[in-house]
């Protein structure tokens, strides 16, 4: 990840209940917000609000999938499997990314 995301706003949006459930539905596999909302028994709203965040942070990323009979919907995916919170005198560092990544904290 990029790190642009503010720590206070990867730890807000992790701290969310419903935000930690969608992430591990979506890294157990990619899913529609329909199939996550099914999976999860939580309404499409909720589900959309809550991927809109994750998005908006860059810890899911979506695509477009196109069915055969030619109708589209968005796909989603988590985009890490690592997530590191340091504490020093500044405050909370969050860092976020994949297995094999070098912390950005230790470059």
């Amino acid at each position: 990840m990029d790190g642009s995301v503010a720590s206070d706003e990867l730890l807000n949006v992790l701290g969310d209940t419903e935000s930690r459930a969608l992430l591990v539905a979506l890294c157990r596999e990619p899913r529609s917000a329909k199939e996550l909302g099914e999976t999860l028994d939580r309404s499409l709203p909720t589900v959309y609000r809550r991927l809109d965040r994750l998005c908006e942070c860059g810890l899911v990323a979506s695509t477009t999938e196109v069915r055969n009979d030619g109708t589209h919907y968005r796909r989603y995916e988590c985009t890490f499997d690592r997530t590191l919170v340091s504490l020093s005198e500044d405050g909370f560092l969050v860092e976020v990314g994949s297995e094999g990544e070098t912390p950005e904290s230790e470059r």
